[in-house]
């Protein structure tokens, strides 16, 4: 009886301790997981961007703020402001450019291309932000011709020969089934392909390699350093733009032959990237030797150069052969030289060599060479001598504000008037973005 009683008190107050130390043991459990949170989170400050690859979801939405009153219009200012400071920091003074480009577009096609940092893929994303790059590369570099290029399975593949005609480059990028991404890539073999494409081109014009990169590897036949040294012989730039991370053999790619090197945080970053390389480059100074001092040696340094202007054939006219297809078409372009037909312009006769150009794509790729000065931002009504003589924009007509604005972004004027430091004519804000931007030349004083 009494060991009885004693057997079931003991077991009973096992039973309460055991419970006992489960309760206590889910209590340190969640404070543990709590005080993991709360230092994880005290390691990664909320201001600072992270990479794409770090972020696990993204609302667009909520970068754009409204103003007090409901309004968009303080982001489109930071927009603006944004543009005017980077216009600032561009050099002033005339730069001798490159206005004839070729350029090859090296796509990178591996497997590494189908992960999903940048939304929906980095394949996606690429071939957008390529079609768009592009258009802008063509409309700011009319005098220019570009090749496309694909890396993936160990090999170069090409995938459009050098044209001048966008629509034909856009056509090659635009079929994504025969695109599509698989193995490893090679740069050794891609730039070989490349930098053979380009052997025959003429010094006077720039030999660029555009490179969208997205793997941490290669796959090499041989050294790449040889290859590298070769780039360098032939004055040929390289840029890269990276989607994955830094790697040593990029950035000496690109340090070596003088081209731009960058790695893209997220997909905005990655478009700011391959954008900074639609203006032409600084020309490079090149060796100048005379003809008796070398013995028969021809000067590098090209100042003068010859051209023609094609006479444009009618859509009514009689088809026949062009020499750049072998087809039969009705309308194209008379070579000034040989007479020979061709279909696109810019371009060199096949026949007799001459470079072909047309007269607006000539006067369209000066501006590099002469960029509008920036205009300045007035500070206040005090800087305007008679407001009643100048109250709206000298461009668009557009009534100046008569108020002075609160809330104004670095760079931008108060009362938004922008003054020529030529002319000293005042424009609005859109009047200063369009007149840099798209127009090139200043309307009140023809610079």
């Amino acid at each position: 009886m009494n060991v009885d009683s004693d057997s079931d008190i003991s077991i009973s107050d096992y039973e309460e301790t055991e419970a006992g130390l489960s309760r206590s043991k889910a209590k340190g459990k969640g404070k543990a997981t709590e005080k993991r949170k709360k230092d994880k989170a005290k390691r990664k400050p909320k201001d600072v961007q992270a990479y794409t690859w770090e972020a696990n979801f993204t609302r667009s939405w909520e970068t754009v703020q409204e103003d007090e009153g409901g309004s968009l219009q303080g982001a489109v200012n930071d927009w603006v402001a944004r543009g005017r400071r980077k216009r600032l920091l561009e050099p002033q003074n005339a730069i001798r450019r490159t206005i004839i480009r070729h350029a090859v577009l090296l796509i990178d096609l591996s497997s590494s291309m189908m992960d999903r940092d940048m939304r929906p893929t980095r394949f996606a994303v690429t071939l957008q932000y390529a079609r768009e790059f592009v258009l802008e590369w063509f409309d700011q570099n009319p005098l220019g011709q570009m090749a496309v290029v694909g890396m993936r399975a160990g090999v170069g593949e090409r995938v459009c020969d050098m044209s001048g005609n966008p629509q034909d480059v856009l056509k090659s990028i635009s079929d994504r089934h025969r695109l599509e991404p698989t193995g490893d890539p090679s740069l050794q073999n891609s730039i070989e392909m490349a930098r053979n494409s380009m052997n025959h081109l003429p010094t006077h014009s720039s030999r660029e390699i555009l490179i969208i990169f997205g793997s941490l590897t290669t796959c090499d036949p041989g050294n790449i350093h040889d290859t590298l040294d070769e780039c360098v012989k032939n004055r040929i730039r390289i840029s890269i733009v990276a989607l994955a991370a830094e790697m040593k053999i990029c950035r000496d790619l690109c340090d070596k032959t003088g081209g731009q090197f960058g790695v893209a945080m997220n997909e905005g970053h990655f478009k700011d990237l391959l954008f900074e390389l639609v203006p032409p480059p600084a020309q490079r100074a090149m060796p100048r030797t005379s003809a008796g001092a070398g013995g028969g040696s021809t000067n590098l340094a090209s100042d003068l150069m010859m051209m023609g202007f094609p006479m444009r054939l009618p859509d009514t006219s009689p088809p026949s052969l062009c020499v750049c297809h072998s087809e039969l078409r009705s309308k194209g372009f008379l070579c000034p030289r040989c007479l020979a037909k061709i279909c696109d312009v810019p371009t060199d006769c096949d026949i007799c060599g001459l470079m072909i150009v047309s007269s607006p794509h000539l006067a369209r790729s000066y501006h590099h060479l002469f960029p509008v000065k920036p205009y300045a931002a007035v500070a206040s009504f005090d800087d305007v001598a008679d407001p009643s003589s100048s109250p709206s924009c000298h461009a668009c007509s557009r009534p100046f504000p008569k108020t002075v604005s609160q809330n104004i972004a670095d760079g931008m004027s108060a009362i938004g008037r922008y003054r020529c430091p030529d002319c000293n004519t005042d424009f609005c804000s859109d009047c200063d973005v369009f007149v840099h931007d798209v127009i090139h030349c200043c309307p009140g004083c023809g610079k």
